[in-house]
């Protein structure tokens, strides 16, 4: 994110450019541009009126909420400018930075972003050749989708409920995989050994 501030600050005369590319950030990519986990769902403290720890409006992520003063008031006023608080973990800096700052949360299981998933049609049932309906039942976890058939008769890629998913293994035991959910999906790319996951 500093990145592209820096580029787009720095760009002061009008430069041509044939093309642009707009492309969805790796998990990698969005762990750097972030300055701290989001961990809570709080906002701020009603009591208080300062945001919560580790909350979405959490000062030691974002930023202070008063300029050049930490949250508990230890640092204040410029001299201390870029110091960090030992005590409640605030840069001391401009409060405009909470604009520009990042946070991240750290979600259970792997997710299918909404542009690959709902646009039409959908990159994801092109690439898997599956119907939507299929990829949303696994993916919101009502139905298992079949990973390897092994010695079985199940199919690739066949749609299990959960009573047919338990049958299949009870007589079949651990020699099929299934799973559902965001991560069950392996990709074209798996399938030809490049190790790219959809």
């Amino acid at each position: 994110m500093k990145d592209l501030l820096k580029f787009l600050k720095a760009q002061t005369k009008t430069e041509e450019f044939d093309a642009i590319k707009i492309a969805l950030a790796s998990p990698d990519m969005i762990r750097s541009w972030s300055f701290g986990e989001v961990k809570k769902p709080e906002t701020i403290n009603y009591r208080t009126f300062k945001p919560e720890r580790d909350g979405l409006f959490c000062a030691r992520i974002f930023g202070p909420v008063k300029d050049y003063e930490c949250l508990c008031g230890k640092y204040k006023r410029l001299k201390h400018r870029g110091v960090i608080c030992e005590k409640c973990g605030v840069e001391v800096t401009q409060t405009k930075v909470r604009r520009e700052r990042m946070g991240h949360i750290e979600l259970a299981s792997p997710t299918a972003h909404i542009w690959f998933l709902k646009s039409l049609p959908s990159r994801i049932g092109l690439l898997l050749d599956m119907p939507l309906r299929d990829i949303e039942r696994v993916l919101y976890f009502e139905s298992y989708v079949v990973i390897e058939g092994g010695m079985t008769n199940l199919e690739r890629q066949q749609i299990l409920t959960e009573e047919q998913y338990l049958d299949a293994l009870e007589e079949f035991g651990d020699e099929f995989d299934a799973k559902m959910g965001g991560g069950s999906y392996p990709g074209p790319a798996e399938e030809h050994g490049s190790g790219a996951r959809v």
